[in-house]
């Protein structure tokens, strides 16, 4: 129940969903711009987008234009900022957590005293 309400939570996090609005865009313009420029299917322009975008990087399908290689090389710049960025939230969030917890934790000794 705990994990649920902490995923929760995020969702009400300012920075959180403009993060995951961002994430979302950047997903769906790879996407688009993958299918446009290098003809490949639709799942396959998600598959890349997502893979790069994670930096996972499988090796098993790649950009073959120049134009598609140019597109990944900026694509590659905006994933590692929004990575980072993931990565701060997640920590501010869990930070913000944990200080109102331990608040609320003094106010019930306080009280019980």
């Amino acid at each position: 129940m705990h994990f649920v309400k902490t995923i929760l939570s995020f969702f009400k996090d300012k920075r959180y969903i403009n993060l995951l609005l961002v994430t979302t865009l950047t997903l769906g313009t790879g996407t688009f711009m993958y299918s446009y420029i290098e003809g490949w299917s639709w799942i396959d322009s998600l598959y890349f987008s997502v893979i790069t975008l994670t930096t996972i990087g499988y090796g098993d399908i790649a950009p073959v234009t120049d134009l598609g290689k140019l597109f990944t090389i900026i694509y590659i710049f905006l994933a590692l900022g929004i990575i980072l960025n993931f990565i701060e939230v997640i920590h501010l969030h869990y930070e913000n957590q944990n200080d109102s917890h331990k608040t609320t934790d003094r106010e019930f000794k306080v009280k019980k005293l």
